[in-house]
């Protein structure tokens, strides 16, 4: 695909609100998300993020949206996404907060060719200099033990932290099965 090291990062604006839709959509959602490894098809249908939700994640003061995308070329249209993630700066009683990871997506033809790996290096880095946090989390369905393994290789622990999935709630999704629910991972983001 490409290297890591071509990729551009941006903060997501308002504009950038029906790709990021589309890409997450694209990612888990759906037979289109098949094409890679982190689809979710078998576990939920209907949406995983919605327009409301993602201008909410842009329009947080307390965090951000990174887009990633190929350099464009010069006089061409914006290079579509590769990828995007989420920050968010929270509070913790024990020292300067912790930042949350989430809404994190690579374009299901993109996946495998370590831009996940480039992206999520990118997420600490910008934590640790941005809000000078000391750790990372994030919650990721349990029942994905090929993506909590990918973490794991990565620096993150299990916490056994559990909390169930958001049954009935239609924004996160229609689930396909009832033993559904979220285990919080954590990395200690040294210096």
């Amino acid at each position: 695909m490409t290297a890591a090291a071509e990729l551009v990062f941006a903060t997501a604006t308002e504009a950038d609100v029906p790709a990021l839709v589309a890409l997450v959509e694209s990612a888990y959602r759906g037979e289109s998300s098949r094409a890679g490894w982190t689809t979710e098809a078998d576990l939920l249908d209907g949406q995983r993020t919605d327009p409301e939700g993602v201008r909410d994640a842009i329009g947080d003061p307390d965090g951000l949206v990174v887009t990633v995308a190929l350099p464009k070329d010069t006089g061409a249209a914006p290079a579509p996404l590769l990828a995007c993630c989420q920050l968010q700066h929270r509070p913790d009683p024990r020292g300067p907060g912790v930042a949350y990871f989430g809404m994190f997506a690579v374009s299901p033809t993109a996946q495998g060719a370590g831009i996940g790996a480039a992206v999520l290096a990118h997420a600490e880095r910008t934590a640790r200099t941005v809000w000078q946090v000391e750790r990372m989390e994030m919650q990721v369905i349990t029942a994905r033990t090929d993506l909590i393994a990918w973490y794991e290789r990565r620096g993150y622990t299990r916490t056994g932290e559990r909390t169930p999935f958001p049954y009935g709630d239609e924004r996160f999704g229609l689930p396909r099965r009832p033993d559904l629910e979220f285990e919080r991972l954590v990395k200690p983001l040294g210096g």
